[in-house]
């Protein structure tokens, strides 16, 4: 029996959803590349492609942009246990108590047929930034921020989280952001999400198992890590940093936000990215591009490793003003519509997931009397 440990190459299923191509920086959605979605389209243009398989008319985005706006606000007793939780607690542990507890609100949260499944899409898409910003707005000691249907998803979350109507170069960087993060073929959470559904599990269930995982360090935990790097080298010069990165290397240690697990060239959402920080850097004055610039520049000349997403998002939150502690959040305000999309399609196509394993332990022991031992 052989062994894939981490799955790493192994195919487990078909799907439309999305494709990359690691060798070439490929990514697609639904067919449709990542450049053109990223320079012509908008986050809800996106989501309609993602969730129901081809991009909207005019009028079908229109009246999905309105549905989605209709469906923010939460419910009074989400507000309320918000309310009563500890604002030292970490934003995505929060994040993913709500989901569970929106399942809970549901009456009918195990109904699982593509009218329901659409439903709770769309309601779980569009909550997902108010619960972010209400519980930014409570640990802050601040009035919440409603949501304001006349702004598009990123637009509205940046004036719930700030109470002020964000500029259009704020609002493009955030609702790129979350186009480039919405879907990325079985990646960990993906799969997590795509194991719940299999069992016929509800989509609540599925989603917080996926919260779950993408928390991890090494999948969404990631984009913390890396804007705590980026504040230890922003008062050290150029040789300073090469002298860090030597260090790294030497050491064996892992540099935050480079490599990838599937791709072999530049990942295509870095490119996209990097516009966007690139535009907000101008106007905040930050300097936080000028710094990833060269530290990408100096570790792929020592490793000949590239930048990943996570890299250039960082600075993109950061000059948005979010809280470090939240850039998790924003990883999944995007990413579940990823997650339900394939919990949709596993639903429609399901067979249950259910790998097997290799046993290396010890065979027919001889058991004791407890007395015995």
């Amino acid at each position: 029996m052989s062994i894939k440990y981490g799955l790493r190459g192994v195919v487990a299923l078909e799907s439309d959803i999305s494709r990359i191509d690691g060798v070439k920086g490929i990514l697609e959605y639904r067919g449709y590349n990542i450049h053109d979605l990223a320079q012509h389209t908008s986050f809800e243009e996106v989501v309609f492609l993602l969730l129901k398989g081809h991009l909207p008319t005019n009028s079908e985005l229109t009246e999905f942009s309105k549905e989605l706006a209709e469906r923010r606000e939460l419910p009074e007793k989400i507000i309320g246990v918000l309310y009563n939780l500890p604002t030292i607690s970490y934003p995505t542990v929060i994040l993913r108590t709500m989901y569970s507890y929106l399942g809970d609100l549901d009456d009918k949260i195990f109904m699982i047929n593509p009218q329901e499944s659409l439903r709770k899409a769309i309601d779980l898409i569009a909550k997902t930034p108010t619960i972010i910003a209400y519980y930014q707005n409570i640990r802050e000691n601040k009035h919440l921020t409603h949501p304001n249907k006349k702004l598009g998803h990123a637009a509205n979350f940046l004036w719930m989280l700030n109470g002020v109507e964000p500029d259009i170069i704020d609002e493009r960087a955030l609702d790129l952001d979350l186009i480039l993060h919405a879907e990325h073929t079985l990646n960990a959470s993906t799969f997590a999400a795509r194991i719940a559904a299999s069992t016929l599990s509800d989509m609540y269930a599925g989603v917080v198992s996926a919260t779950g995982t993408l928390f991890g360090p090494l999948h969404g935990g990631a984009s913390q890590k890396v804007i705590e790097m980026l504040r230890q080298l922003k008062e050290k010069n150029s040789k300073e940093i090469e002298e860090w990165v030597d260090n790294k290397l030497q050491t064996g240690e892992k540099i935050m936000g480079f490599g990838h697990r599937v791709y072999k060239t530049m990942d295509p959402r870095v490119e996209e990215l990097r516009k966007a920080a690139k535009q907000l850097d101008a106007v905040k004055s930050n300097n936080w591009l000028a710094l990833s610039d060269e530290l990408a520049e100096i570790v792929y000349r020592k490793k000949s490793i590239y930048s990943n997403v996570d890299f250039y998002a960082t600075s993109i939150y950061a000059n948005l003003g979010i809280p470090d502690d939240q850039f998790i959040n924003m990883f999944i305000m995007g990413r579940i519509v990823g997650w339900i999309a394939h919990m949709m399609d596993q639903y429609q196509n399901n067979k249950l997931i259910r790998p097997l394993q290799k046993y290396v332990g010890e065979e027919n022991r001889v058991f004791t009397q407890i007395n015995e031992r």
